[in-house]
C-alpha cells in the first residue's frame, strides 16, 4: 500500500485490464443500471442480487474485451483513449438520456463541426476531471512490468476465461429477469459504457466501407412525365423545405397554447397534424423520407445504398438543386447539383461559423430565372438543431423570455428552454412565410407549390430526455411527431387538377414520412415502377 501511495506501482498489463474493467463497471454505467433495476423494489433481496450480478456482469464483460487487446506496449495509450471517449460519453449520456448505438454515432460523426462546437462548454469540465483527469493520473503513475511472453499470454488466456466464466456465471443468477429485460427492452445494452460505443464505432465503420464499395441502386430509372404534361402551359417549381428537429407537439398550427407559426396562419396552407418521422435523427430521417421505402419496411442498408427520390425527379427531366444549411444531404444529392451555404459570406445572416436559414432563399430569384423548364429546389434548414437553440434566430424573434442562453440545458429551468426552443419555431415560421412570398413572385412564369416537412422532433426535457436520437423503438412522441405545411398556389392547384378541400380532409388523418416519396410523385404528376398510390397522399383529390 506504501508503494501504491508514495512510489510508482508495478503491475502487469492484464491486472491492468482487470482493474479498468473494474472501474468502467463502477463509474461509467450508472445510466445502464438504473435503467435496469427502474421500477424494483428497493429493499427486495431480489433487487440487490440483480443489482451485484448486473454489476459483476458489467466488470466481466469488459475485463474479457480489455484482457485481448491490452498488450504492454497498447496498454496505456488504448486506456488513455478509452477513458477520455468514456468520459465523454457518459456526460452526454446523463445529461441528455442518449443511447450510442450505431445510428446515435454515425450521426455523431457526421455532425456539422460549429454544431459539435456548441455540445462544449464549461459545465463539462468537472465531470471530465473526476471520470478522466484523475484515472489519468492514476493510468500514468502504473508501471506496467515485463514478462516472459509465454506467462503473460498464459494470463491473458486465463483472465479471459475467467471473466468469460464469471460473466456467463453472473448472468445464469438472474437469468429469468434479465432475459425478459433484454428482450422487453433491448436498447438499453447501449447504455453499457463503453462496450457500447466500441461496438457502434465497429458496426459503423464496417458498414461505411460497404457502402462505399457499392454502387448505389438507381431509382426511377423509367421515370416520365405523365400525359397530362402535354397540356400544362407553365414549368413547375416546387421548393421542398426539410426542417430540423421541429416537433409537432410546438407548432402554433396544430393547436399549441403559444401562436409560435403566426405568419403561416395567414398564407393559407395546408397543416398536416398528425406526421410521424422515419427516425429521430438527421442521419436516419433524411435518408429515409427520400427513399422509395421507409420505416413500414425499415432496411437502412437498403435505403443506404439505394438512390433517392431527387435522382428519380432529375431522370424524369426535373431540374434539381439541393441548398444545405446544415449537415449536408447524408447521400440522398449525390451526384447532383448542390450548394453549401453554411459558412456564406453574407453578414447580414451569418457570422463566420454559422447562417440563419435566411440564407437559403439568397439568390432564389436568379435560379428561377436561369432555370430551363421544371424545377425541384431543395432547402436543408438548420432549424431548431439543439441544444443552443437561442443562436437559431436573429433577436427580433426573441419573443419568449426569459431563454436558455447557453448550450448547457441543464443549467436552465425548463421555461427557458421551452422559450428559446419557441423562438427558433417563430423564425422557421418566417422563413417559410417568405419562401411562399417567393414562389407568389413567380407565379407568371412558373406553377408553384411548397412542401415543409420536419426530419424529426426534440426532446425539451421530457421523462429526463433532451436533443434527440433515442432508439426509435422507445422514442417518445416528442422525437417521432413533426410538422408538415403544403402550400400550393392557384395556378398549381388548376394545373394539376387538385382539390384542396380534398387535401385538408387527408391533412387531418395520420401521415409519415413514408408518404414523402410517392406524394411528390403524384403532385407533380410523375410515373415510375416505384410509385405506390396508397402512399400518395393526393391520390384521391385529383380532379
Amino acid at each position: 500500500m506504501k508503494r501504491w501511495l508514495s512510489g510508482r506501482p508495478e503491475v502487469t498489463s492484464t491486472r491492468l485490464a482487470v482493474l479498468a474493467g473494474f472501474f468502467f463497471a463502477l463509474a461509467a454505467n450508472a445510466p445502464f443500471l438504473s435503467a435496469v433495476l427502474a421500477g424494483r423494489d428497493p429493499w427486495a433481496p431480489a433487487s440487490w442480487l440483480f443489482a451485484l450480478a448486473m454489476l459483476v456482469a458489467l466488470a466481466a464483460v469488459h475485463i474479457l474485451l480489455l484482457s485481448l487487446v491490452t498488450v504492454r506496449p497498447l496498454a496505456k495509450p488504448l486506456l488513455a483513449l478509452l477513458l477520455v471517449a468514456t468520459a465523454f460519453a457518459t456526460y452526454y449520456m446523463q445529461r441528455f438520456g442518449i443511447f450510442l448505438d450505431p445510428t446515435m454515432l454515425r450521426n455523431v460523426l457526421k455532425t456539422h463541426p460549429a454544431e459539435a462546437g456548441e455540445l462544449f462548454g464549461w459545465g463539462m469540465l468537472p465531470h471530465l476531471l473526476l471520470f478522466a483527469g484523475l484515472p489519468l493520473l492514476v493510468l500514468w503513475r502504473v508501471r506496467l512490468q515485463r514478462q516472459p511472453w509465454g506467462r503473460a499470454l498464459a494470463w491473458r488466456l486465463a483472465t479471459a476465461a475467467g471473466s468469460a466464466a464469471l460473466l456467463v456465471g453472473a448472468l445464469l443468477l438472474v437469468f429469468q429477469d434479465f432475459s425478459a429485460q433484454m428482450r422487453n427492452q433491448k436498447e438499453v445494452r447501449y447504455l453499457i459504457t463503453p462496450a457500447n460505443f466500441i461496438y457502434s464505432a465497429a458496426r459503423v465503420a464496417v458498414d461505411s466501407t460497404r457502402e462505399a464499395q457499392v454502387a448505389r441502386t438507381p431509382v426511377g430509372v423509367d421515370a416520365r412525365l405523365d400525359a397530362s404534361w402535354a397540356t400544362r402551359s407553365k414549368p413547375a417549381l416546387l421548393v421542398l423545405a426539410v426542417g430540423e428537429t421541429a416537433r409537432a407537439a410546438n407548432w402554433g398550427l396544430n393547436g399549441y397554447a403559444r401562436q409560435t407559426t403566426p405568419q403561416l396562419a395567414t398564407r393559407d396552407v395546408i397543416n398536416f397534424r398528425d406526421v410521424t418521422a422515419c427516425g429521430t435523427n438527421t442521419e436516419t430521417s433524411l435518408p429515409c423520407m427520400f427513399a422509395p421505402v421507409g420505416r413500414r419496411d425499415y432496411d437502412e442498408r437498403r435505403i443506404r445504398t439505394g438512390e433517392s427520390l431527387l435522382h428519380l425527379l432529375n431522370r424524369a427531366g426535373f431540374q434539381v438543386l439541393w441548398r444545405d444549411n446544415q449537415s449536408g444531404c447524408k447521400g440522398v444529392c449525390d451526384g447532383l447539383a448542390a450548394q453549401q451555404l453554411d459558412n456564406a459570406e453574407l453578414p447580414e445572416w451569418c457570422d463566420g461559423g454559422r447562417c440563419l436559414d435566411e440564407v437559403l432563399l439568397q439568390g432564389l430569384d436568379t435560379i428561377a430565372r436561369d432555370a430551363k423548364g421544371n424545377l425541384v429546389v431543395v432547402l436543408h434548414m438548420l432549424g431548431n438543431h439543439g441544444p443552443s437553440y437561442y443562436k437559431r434566430y436573429p433577436e427580433a424573434f426573441r419573443r419568449y423570455t426569459p431563454t436558455c442562453d447557453t448550450g448547457e440545458l441543464r443549467q436552465c429551468s425548463r421555461e427557458q428552454i421551452v422559450n428559446a426552443y419557441d423562438n427558433a419555431l417563430l423564425y422557421t415560421d418566417h422563413v417559410l412565410a417568405k419562401t411562399i412570398d417567393f414562389l407568389q413572385s413567380q407565379s407568371s412564369r412558373y406553377d408553384t407549390a411548397l412542401v415543409y416537412v420536419s426530419d424529426h422532433g426534440e426532446s425539451l426535457g421530457e421523462k429526463g430526455l433532451y436533443l434527440h436520437g433515442v432508439p426509435y423503438a422507445i422514442a417518445p412522441d416528442e422525437q417521432t411527431k413533426v410538422p408538415m405545411i403544403w402550400w400550393l398556389s392557384r395556378g398549381y392547384t388548376a394545373s394539376f387538377g387538385l382539390d384542396t378541400d380534398c387535401l385538408k380532409r387527408e391533412a387531418s388523418r395520420a401521415q409519415a414520412h413514408d408518404n414523402l416519396f410517392h406524394t411528390t410523385l403524384g403532385l407533380l404528376q410523375v410515373q415510375a415502377r416505384e410509385y405506390e398510390p396508397s402512399l400518395d397522399i393526393t391520390r384521391t383529390c385529383r380532379r
